[in-house]
C-alpha cells in the first residue's frame, strides 16, 4: 500500500488482516477441501482435518509443504478470517473441544474469509489519494463489512456474499478506473483476457486493466506492471523475475506466493518476497 497512510486511514494489523496461525484452530487445514494435484499431494473433503493437522493446530510439515507436496498450502492466505473465526465468532472455544460447533465453525470460514479480503481491498482503496472522491463511500464499506464480521454464526452463514461483494466491486472498479487514469498514455484493457503462458517479457503494462486475467505461468520477466490493476488475476508460475509492480492495484500476498520472482522483483510496500523466490 501507499506509504501515503494518514492517521485516519485503517491499518491492516489493526483490522485484523494478517494471518495469526497461532490464534486459529487450524480451520483452512479442515474447513477447506483439497484435490490431488499439483498443489496438493492427497484428496481431502471439507470438514475432515489434513493428516498433517496436529493436536495444537499446528501443521506437522509446516517446513517442507513445497518439497511434501502441498504446495497449495503455502500460497493461500485467509486474510486473517482464521482468528477471527477461532476467537471472536466462537469465543476461543475450539472444535475440538465443542464438536457440535464444529459444522457451523466450517461454514462461517469461508464466509469470514470472503468478508476479510474484501476489507484488504478497501483498506489500500482507502491509501489511494486519486481515489478521494470515493473515499466517503469507501469508508462506509468498510465500516459496513467489518460490522458484518462480528455478526454471530448463524448471521455470517446466512449473509448473502455475492450481493455484498457486488457492491464493494463497483468502488473498487471506481477506485481502479480513478488511480490507473493518472497513468500517462494508452493503458491496456486486458479484464478477464486469457493470458496463459503468454509471453510478455519487458511488456509495457502499466496502468493496465488485469482484473481477473489468466496469467498462469505466463512470462513477466521486466515487465512493467506499474499501477495496474490486479485484483483476481491467477498468477500460478507466472514469472515475475525483474518486473516492476510499484503501485500494483489490489494484488495480494497469496499472488505473488502463488509466482515465480527473484531479488529483481520490485514489489508495493505492503507485501513480502516469498521465501521461495530464493
Amino acid at each position: 500500500m501507499s506509504s501515503e497512510r494518514t492517521p485516519s486511514t485503517p491499518d491492516v494489523e489493526d483490522l485484523g488482516l494478517q494471518s495469526d496461525c497461532g490464534s486459529c484452530f487450524g480451520l483452512c487445514c479442515v474447513a477447506l477441501p483439497f484435490a490431488a494435484s499439483a498443489d496438493f499431494a492427497i484428496d481431502k473433503d471439507a470438514g475432515t482435518p489434513c493428516p498433517n493437522l496436529e493436536s495444537d493446530f499446528r501443521c506437522g510439515i509446516h517446513r517442507d509443504l513445497r518439497p511434501r507436496g502441498f504446495t497449495g498450502c503455502t500460497v493461500f492466505d485467509c486474510f486473517g478470517a482464521g482468528q477471527k473465526v477461532s476467537q471472536v465468532t466462537f469465543g476461543g472455544q475450539d472444535w475440538r473441544q465443542a464438536p457440535e460447533s464444529a459444522r457451523r465453525m466450517f461454514d462461517v470460514f469461508p464466509v469470514m474469509r470472503q468478508l476479510h479480503e474484501l476489507l484488504w481491498y478497501l483498506a489500500e482503496a482507502l491509501t489511494r489519494p486519486a481515489a478521494g472522491p470515493v473515499h466517503a463511500e469507501l469508508r462506509a464499506a468498510l465500516e459496513k463489512t467489518e460490522r458484518l464480521t462480528r455478526g454471530s454464526a448463524e448471521e455470517l452463514t446466512e449473509l448473502d456474499v455475492p450481493a455484498h461483494r457486488g457492491e464493494v466491486n463497483a468502488l473498487l472498479l471506481r477506485t481502479s478506473e480513478l488511480v490507473r487514469a493518472g497513468v500517462p498514455g494508452r493503458k491496456k484493457e486486458r479484464r478477464g483476457a486469457d493470458l496463459m503462458g503468454a509471453r510478455l517479457r519487458g511488456a509495457n503494462l502499466r496502468g493496465a486493466n488485469l482484473r481477473g486475467a489468466y496469467l498462469i505461468a505466463a512470462d513477466l520477466k521486466g515487465a512493467d506492471l506499474r499501477t495496474a490493476d490486479l485484483i483476481g488475476a491467477d498468477l500460478r508460475a507466472a514469472d515475475l523475475s525483474g518486473a516492476d509492480l510499484t503501485g500494483a492495484l489490489f494484488l495480494t500476498q497469496s499472488q505473488l506466493n502463488a509466482a515465480k520472482g527473484d531479488a529483481a522483483t520490485v514489489l508495493p510496500r505492503n507485501l513480502s518476497r516469498p521465501a521461495h523466490w530464493g
